[in-house]
């Protein structure tokens, strides 16, 4: 029989919880860090911005004086890229992810198509940027409208939306599709009324995280040449238009000349938070629905 020294088992136990109790203390820290800094600059925008948004700041067009300018024409833009981006990301993404999952054979050139489209979602931002560029604003002339702008944030974001899309549906039980089959329903009907439900609340997760990203990109507008300037409204996805996160781009640029420049763009932060925290708690309702249903 093997003896076992008691007081080295001690040892060891006040070891691991010293160890225990240092690593929740640095876990703890760095989460504080991280709070601390976003409370920081949360005040800070909020002391800087807030008193500049009034319905004439909301409402007006983009003017070169900063007691004028106005921020309708970044929102309506961005509404409308939006427009574009859900829908394509979300019946690619998910499309795609339901085939890759459930449709297609497991070959090796089905893991290089998973390896690559994983990979995808590490390539920075300005290359989907020049991608789009090439492809949609001179390759199919469309020009830097909101089109272009909506299907390169789409490419953007895919990746992500069918990596999430397909660990959603590996996440549904087994069991679930096999009492369908037992049943007598073909793979289409299992797919459309067990998998799918299922798995749509961590499909939408996925998807909230791809489009808030989507909505506060900035680099792939840049070299698509998303101007920033004076504009109409954009009426249609054929319109040329701006964003909020192109119109802070480019009055913080501005504010090392005119001071002003810099309280627009807090306020234009403050409306960019807004507007992405509505859309995110419309997504969220819907996904907690179906959480509960399913």
């Amino acid at each position: 029989m093997k003896y076992i020294d008691a007081e080295k088992v001690k040892s060891n136990m006040v070891i691991r919880l010293m160890l225990n109790k240092l690593l929740q203390s640095v876990f703890l820290l760095a989460t504080l860090f991280g709070l601390i800094v976003l409370a920081v600059l949360i005040i800070r925008i909020l002391s800087e911005g807030l008193s500049y948004i009034d319905f004439n700041f909301l409402t007006g067009k983009l003017s070169t004086n900063p007691e004028r300018a106005g921020i309708m024409g970044a929102i309506l833009g961005t509404l409308w890229l939006m427009a574009v981006v859900v829908p394509v990301t979300m019946f690619l993404g998910i499309g795609t992810a339901i085939y890759n999952e459930l449709y297609a054979s497991k070959s090796r050139f089905q893991q290089v198509i998973q390896t690559n489209i994983a990979n995808l979602a590490g390539v920075p931002s300005i290359v989907y940027g020049i991608l789009g560029m090439t492809i949609f604003v001179r390759a199919l002339g469309f020009g830097n409208v909101v089109l272009a702008g909506g299907l390169t944030m789409s490419l953007l974001i895919l990746p992500i939306v069918i990596v999430s899309s397909q660990e959603a549906i590996r996440a549904v039980p087994q069991h679930l599709s096999e009492a369908s089959y037992g049943l007598g329903a073909t793979k289409w009907q299992t797919v459309k009324k067990i998998i799918l439900p299922a798995a749509l609340p961590g499909i939408l997760t996925g998807t909230i995280l791809a489009l808030s990203r989507a909505i506060g990109e900035t680099a792939p507008l840049v070299v698509l040449g998303i101007p920033a300037l004076l504009l109409p409204f954009p009426g249609g996805i054929l319109d040329k238009f701006t964003v909020l996160p192109m119109q802070i781009y480019y009055w913080t640029i501005d504010s090392s000349l005119v001071d002003d420049y810099a309280y627009l763009a807090s306020a234009t932060i403050i409306v960019l938070l807004t507007m992405l925290f509505l859309l995110n708690a419309v997504a969220i309702i819907i996904r907690n629905k179906f959480q509960q249903r399913y």
